[in-house]
């Protein structure tokens, strides 16, 4: 093995590209999606509670600005010297007028200390003309477009109403890399019906994608969500994972992904109070140590099986 680490780690990358301290702050600029207006559908993907990745500074009614303000306050108490990336997390943060969400963008830029943008948004919400934006913007600032990607498979993102096809996600991917932007990707591990080697499958096929960065999600079930009716009716149809499990899936996972893929993540962590399972009771660098001792037990690193799979 080749790196000193046994994955690509995200903050690795970072220091790589910045010779500073970076920390993300979370905004909700007010967007809504297409799978909740009509367009695509209503009443959304049937795990989504957008309450769920909202920080307190992170308001709608309060501007982009404001929440920069109070989120920058709350960081630069203990590190001085920091810079900020703005993340536009919730909903989908590219689905509006052109203009509109320019404004925005060059909103967050133009405050103190802010070094770049992460948009978190659909693959099938990212017209050309905005993605001609993020190339030039990406010239002398740090552009990331992460892409709720889910799934690889259709029956799934059917399923959860997701509204978009993977072959939608891949040609996103593929369009968004080609330009020289910093591609990020989503996948839930666990949505209901999908085998363990179908999850595992996501890496194999995800692996050969032009991705820069990876974030992995268990499924949550999410207090006031169709899903969480669903397993209700219908549990069976559902595998919640142990720690223990979860954490033999996700090492399983990245020794079938590319090693080239940053790892930014393995768990999501939903408010205690919109929860309803699996309660591990671990924050997310609880979880990661276990992964890492896990990893050390089993003497393994991302990409160790990739040349084994067809």
């Amino acid at each position: 093995m080749k790196n000193t680490k046994p994955y690509n780690e995200f903050g690795d990358f970072l220091k790589e590209i910045f010779p500073y301290k970076v920390q993300k702050i979370s905004i909700n600029a007010g967007f809504t999606c297409p799978n909740r207006d009509g367009l695509k559908g209503f009443g959304g993907c049937t795990y989504c509670n957008n309450q769920t990745f909202s920080p307190e500074y992170c308001h709608t009614e309060k501007s982009v600005t404001v929440q920069l303000e109070e989120g920058i306050r709350f960081f630069s108490r203990k590190y001085p010297g920091m810079k900020y990336l703005a993340y536009f997390q919730a909903y989908t943060n590219t689905y509006d007028e052109t203009e509109i969400l320019i404004r925005k963008y060059e909103e967050a830029l133009s405050y103190p200390g802010v070094e770049g943008i992460i948009i978190g948004t659909r693959p099938d919400c990212m017209p050309d003309t905005l993605l001609e934006y993020f190339a030039r913007l990406s010239t002398h600032k740090f552009v990331m477009i992460e892409y709720g990607v889910e799934s690889t498979l259709d029956k799934t993102l059917l399923h959860i109403n997701r509204g978009h096809t993977y072959s939608e996600s891949e040609e996103t991917i593929r369009r968004t890399a080609g330009m020289g932007i910093y591609t990020g990707v989503h996948l839930i591990l666990g949505l209901p019906g999908e085998s363990r080697e179908e999850i595992l499958h996501h890496a194999d096929i995800l692996s050969a994608l032009p991705i820069t960065t990876l974030k992995l999600h268990q499924l949550q079930l999410i207090r006031n969500t169709r899903m969480a009716k669903e397993y209700t009716e219908h549990p069976d149809l559902f595998h919640l994972y142990t720690v223990d499990e979860y954490i033999e899936l996700v090492i399983d996972f990245i020794e079938r992904l590319n090693p080239s893929i940053v790892v930014e993540r393995f768990v999501s962590q939903s408010p205690k109070e919109l929860l309803i399972a699996p309660d591990w009771g671990l924050k997310n660098f609880e979880f990661t140590a276990k992964v890492n001792k896990r990893i050390a037990e089993r003497n393994t690193w991302q990409g160790r099986l990739i040349s084994t799979i067809s």
